[in-house]
């Protein structure tokens, strides 16, 4: 903070005005403290209060969760769909290895793909930013690859299980068409292993923003958490994990 060649008397000044001259346990105690009172310390750097500067940029992570929610449930859905009722044929398989690719590439190196195609080669979106719809999409696509693929091998689980069901069969029967059957009987029963899913991928959305906040310059709280880690800015560190852990 004060640089390799500061006086011995300037950094004991800024240890005492940081607590950090007091032993650990007076400084957990002294942290606890402030959460208390609704404080969570104020940044080595801009010496802004960090919740403040949390309120400010937790909106915009708001954003990019609700993004990639409405881009992945209704896509999610529909592959597991597709797969179920394709089950053992080329179609379910391309949709499995899809699934399965889905969960296991890095955000990393999909948001730098879906940079690469989307900004620099197509030029549909702008590369990085904070901003309107545009800026959104490619960051959105890229948070919910995962959430896709598992809500796809979801959907295809649950489907494929309530359709072996005697109470289907009954009102296939009966005369009922397709529409009404995975409407009313099948997409009932498979709410609830999907809600689950999608409740556990809104916590993931808000905790694992950091990378792909921090590739296409979304100033949300993931970037902050990283902007923190980089400048060793430990109380902003402190808070962001935090809030992370309160919301999951």
């Amino acid at each position: 903070m004060v640089g390799e060649r500061a006086q011995p008397e300037v950094i004991e000044k800024i240890r005492k005005e940081l607590g950090a001259d007091k032993d650990v346990f007076s400084q957990y105690a002294g942290y606890i403290k402030l959460l208390l009172q609704g404080e969570m310390g104020r940044s080595y750097y801009t010496n802004r209060k960090v919740l403040d500067d949390i309120l400010i940029k937790f909106p915009n992570t708001m954003k990019l969760a609700f993004g990639a929610m409405v881009i992945a449930v209704p896509i999610g859905i529909l592959l597991g769909f597709i797969a179920a009722y394709k089950k053992d044929t080329p179609v379910d398989r391309i949709i499995s290895s899809l699934s399965i690719m889905g969960l296991s590439l890095p955000v990393f190196w999909s948001g730098l793909l879906i940079m690469l195609f989307l900004s620099l080669k197509l030029r549909l979106f702008p590369p990085s930013g904070t901003g309107d719809l545009r800026f959104l999409v490619m960051p959105a696509l890229t948070l919910s690859l995962p959430a896709i693929a598992m809500l796809a091998r979801v959907t295809r689980t649950s489907v494929i299980e309530i359709t072996g069901m005697p109470f289907i069969g009954t009102a296939r029967a009966k005369g009922l068409s397709v529409f009404k059957i995975n409407a009313i009987h099948i997409f009932r029963n498979i709410l609830i292993p999907l809600v689950t899913v999608i409740g556990l991928d809104i916590a993931s959305y808000l905790n694992g923003a950091v990378l792909t906040e921090t590739i296409f310059g979304w100033d949300g709280i993931g970037r902050f958490t990283m902007d923190g880690i980089i400048k060793r800015d430990y109380p902003v560190i402190m808070g962001c994990i935090i809030i992370g852990t309160v919301v999951f």
